[in-house]
């Protein structure tokens, strides 16, 4: 598997220069005006702020963790945009609510935390996932792959359909969480069926129904990247958007 960025998994390198490379890789999913920052969720963050922790009053402390390196990545983003400091909290449906401005995408595996963020007068929503590059068991592939994307996985090589299928699982995650803002609408993951392309790094996810604003086959376009044990993929609507709009 190839394409921008992207490397074998589990390919064996010193720690420095995998978090160096990995960073790397992670920026390539954006453009220039998109500002990511990383977090580990394992090791010690700053509280959240008063007005995040009621989401996390319930929380076990795996995901406490989670949340708070999800806030603190986002306020190092803010910072290294030129934003002071602001909370993010989560809204009723738990997604984040951004402060004015700005708007972005958290995700977070037990090990590495990301926030991407961008001017909302720039771009109109984020989409990021993480994922560890597990394969998906075969029983479970068609909870989330349509015929086609089962179609087109049963092309490929049979020790790669399972790893696969975790990207697919993947990109219908970013590109959720990218059409999300504008929608607000939740839809399984027969909703989109996603087309990667192998040797660019790049995917388009395509709507089989209508969702808000969202015909029936309008295509988003991401990109993603198999690094080492993580599969990342990266999602941005633009303030012209390219996509069919229902209005």
């Amino acid at each position: 598997m190839s394409g921008p960025g992207a490397q074998p998994i589990g390919a064996g390198r010193a720690a420095p220069a995998r978090a160096i490379s990995r960073k790397a890789a992670l920026h390539a999913l954006f453009p220039q005006n998109v500002t990511i920052a990383l977090s580990d969720p394992q090791a010690p963050q700053p509280a959240p702020w008063p007005e995040e922790a009621e989401a996390i009053r319930w929380a076990v402390p795996a995901r406490a963790r989670e949340f708070a390196a999800g806030r603190a990545a986002s306020r190092v983003a803010m910072a290294l945009m030129g934003h002071a400091s602001r909370p993010v909290p989560a809204g009723p449906d738990r997604a984040p609510i951004w402060p004015d401005g700005l708007t972005g995408s958290l995700s977070h595996t037990s090990s590495l935390c990301i926030a991407a963020l961008a001017p909302l007068d720039q771009v109109r929503a984020i989409g990021v996932d993480l994922e560890d590059a597990l394969p998906v068991p075969a029983d479970l592939i068609p909870d989330i792959c349509t015929l086609a994307e089962r179609a087109w996985l049963a092309c490929q090589p049979e020790a790669e359909r399972g790893l696969l299928a975790k990207l697919i699982f993947s990109a219908k995650e970013c590109a959720y969480k990218c059409q999300y803002p504008l929608t607000r609408t939740l839809f399984d993951f027969n909703t989109l069926e996603v087309t990667p392309d192998l040797d660019t790094g790049q995917f388009e996810a395509t709507f089989v129904r209508g969702i808000g604003d969202f015909n029936a086959g309008a295509c988003l376009s991401g990109r993603f990247v198999m690094h080492d044990d993580l599969i990342a993929c990266g999602m941005v609507l633009a303030r012209r958007p390219r996509w069919g709009l229902g209005l």
